[in-house]
């Protein structure tokens, strides 16, 4: 991979175990190759667990992640091990989705992001999440999240 821009790349092709927490995990970001268009990135992470930081009991949500890249892109193999980290990192609901918001912004500095935590029900009451940091971004496709509201067994 010599003169590439994947070759500060250290998680991606090998083995590489969860982090011990979210603060630990790196995530690793190469150039944008298309920076002179405006497009829109989606990352889909259905069965994210963090714990209840006070029962220490499993929450289970389904994360939807959305930015129109400027100068970088995330790699998506440092991403899950990021997202990974957070299965025995307790916090609320609403602390993991803006932690991981703030993270990524960050560390892409791109040009809009949003992210959708749609967080099963834990006491009969599932809580969603979201944040985005200002309006769409005009002459940008960004689709609907696709996730649809919590509506039991029915």
């Amino acid at each position: 991979m010599t003169d590439s821009i994947y070759e500060s790349l250290t998680q991606l092709g090998g083995k590489a175990s969860l982090p011990a927490s979210p603060e630990e995990a790196v995530l690793e970001t190469v150039p944008n190759p298309q920076r002179d268009a405006r497009y829109l990135v989606r990352f889909t992470c259905p069965e994210f667990t963090s714990l209840c930081p006070i029962t220490g009991q499993p929450d289970f949500a389904h994360l939807v992640i959305d930015y129109v890249p400027d100068e970088r892109l995330v790699e998506s193999k440092s991403l899950k091990l990021y997202l990974g980290a957070f299965r025995n990192h307790g916090a609320f609901h609403e602390d993991c989705t803006l932690t991981i918001a703030r993270r990524l912004e960050a560390v892409l500095q791109p040009i809009w992001l949003r992210i959708g935590g749609y967080w099963y029900p834990r006491g009969g009451m599932p809580i969603d999440v979201f944040y985005q940091t200002g309006p769409a971004p005009e002459g940008v496709w960004i689709p609907d999240q696709g996730v649809a509201p919590y509506r039991g067994r029915g």
